[in-house]
């Protein structure tokens, strides 16, 4: 008797769901682009790719639904010493469902990857607001927790997530620094 196969979620394998947030049901579709490149879970982008602000746009129709977008790197400084997990790179707030993250609030400017060591997953979250709200910038990018902005903010469980690996210029390969290339 042959099993069928289930598909693993790449949020899992990639350990997303874990270090970054708890286990949800995808609700929205959500599209990053670093120009012409579009990041699909696990996409390995080198550092002077990512250097400038991706497009992010969700695919809604109803105006009136805004949205919460973080952008966090769980590898900082490195994979395999991540004292910084989660290093904030973004957050925007209040995106319309029918425009990209540009139409939104931005509370922390873009920052963009720097990965010294290993390859490391910058992920991107996103969260359906209830309500527009003011939310306050963190007073530092480090140690920033996805999951307790979400609870302080009443955000919930989020609507979308994607990540990609991000690596130096000349990076080694694999996913832990041993040190050695």
């Amino acid at each position: 008797m042959l099993r069928e196969r289930v598909p693993r979620d790449p949020l899992v394998l990639g350990q997303v769901i874990g270090d970054v947030v708890d286990p949800f049901i995808k609700s929205m579709a959500v599209k990053v682009l670093y120009g012409d490149k579009e990041v699909s879970n696990g996409t390995r982008l080198r550092q002077s790719v990512v250097a400038n602000q991706p497009r992010v746009s969700m695919e809604g129709r109803d105006a009136s639904k805004c949205y919460t977008l973080v952008m966090v790197n769980p590898d900082a400084p490195s994979p395999t010493n991540p004292s910084h997990r989660e290093y904030l790179h973004w957050l925007v707030t209040d995106i319309p469902e029918t425009a990209d993250a540009s139409h939104g609030n931005e509370i922390v400017p873009y920052e963009s990857p720097r990965t010294p060591a290993g390859i490391h997953r910058i992920v991107f979250v996103l969260f359906r607001q209830e309500v527009q709200q003011t939310v306050c910038a963190p007073g530092w990018r480090q140690n920033f927790n996805t999951r307790d902005f979400a609870a302080i903010y009443n955000l919930g469980l989020p609507a979308a997530a994607l990540y990609f690996n991000c690596h130096r210029e000349s990076g080694c390969g694999g996913r832990r620094f041993s040190g050695l290339c």
